[in-house]
């Protein structure tokens, strides 16, 4: 699991957001072609590198990218799925894009927001805040997610007890990856180079961590430092959870509350 926009970057608030605003101006189109030239269309020879890795290693991978459409000059806030055979199994695109985002990316519509059958087990998703949405998280829940990824750049406490939130609520194993972003890391022709210079070393500190479905930290978080956090997650206890409650399940009241999901892909021209 890897974090929000992992490829090629997370474009936060007070770099690009800012840089952005300055409304049409050269160092904004600039960054934006930039952004392009290294961001992801879905099927690519990227992703067939990506897979190419997923294959050597064996696992099964949930990557955060800056995609890019492939029918417009827009972007998405994507997770994307491959299988250890490294075929794609599918993505999930940000259903609102918090705050200066939606300078950057479209939103994603309910054709995405879904729960994919892998050899590790029923693996859904949701992009930072997007798991702050109860309705977001119960569609998941309703299609017997057992693994929760949420690729994320929020790095607060916040973040944790939310992930920890999940876990116990939809009863399912919470992978929280969060970014780590350091000022070095950007090249020094970088087109916002004001906005750069404003901000501390660490403009992201991470805050990764796995949790269990009672709540309990299993790994993490860890801040301001790159590693693999590691945990055994044994299914069944997606089982054993439920016998108190399955808040999709008996711990519900579709007659007194209930969820209506529009499943079909936005299209702006159709036949």
């Amino acid at each position: 699991m890897f974090p929000e926009l992992f490829i090629p970057i997370f474009t936060n608030a007070t770099v690009w957001g800012r840089g952005f605003a300055r409304f049409g101006s050269p160092e904004a189109q600039a960054a934006w072609s930039r952004l392009w030239q290294n961001s992801v269309e879905v099927p690519s020879p990227t992703t067939g590198r990506l897979g190419q890795a997923a294959r050597a290693a064996g696992v099964t991978i949930a990557i955060g990218i800056n995609e890019r459409s492939t029918t417009a000059r827009s972007f998405f806030n994507t997770i994307l799925l491959i299988d250890p055979d490294g075929e794609i199994i599918g993505k999930h695109q940000k259903l609102v894009p918090t705050n200066s985002e939606r300078m950057v990316h479209a939103y994603g519509d309910g054709s995405t927001l879904k729960v994919y059958d892998t050899p590790a087990g029923r693996i859904g998703g949701l992009v930072c805040w997007e798991n702050f949405m109860p309705l977001a998280r119960f569609a998941l829940y309703s299609q017997g997610e057992q693994i929760h990824v949420a690729a994320t750049s929020f790095d607060t406490d916040m973040a944790i007890t939310n992930a920890r939130n999940t876990a116990f609520e939809g009863g399912v194993f919470v992978i929280s990856a969060a970014n780590l972003i350091r000022k070095a890391s950007y090249p020094a022709d970088f087109e916002f180079a004001d906005e750069l210079a404003a901000v501390s070393d660490y403009i992201i500190e991470g805050g990764s961590c796995i949790v269990a479905l009672d709540g309990r930290l299993l790994a993490g978080p860890v801040y301001k430092e790159e590693t693999i956090l590691y945990a055994d997650l044994d299914l069944n206890e997606t089982i054993k959870s439920s016998q108190l409650m399955d808040v999709t399940g008996h711990y519900a009241r579709p007659e007194v509350l209930g969820l209506r999901i529009n499943p079909r892909p936005y299209r702006p021209v159709s036949d």
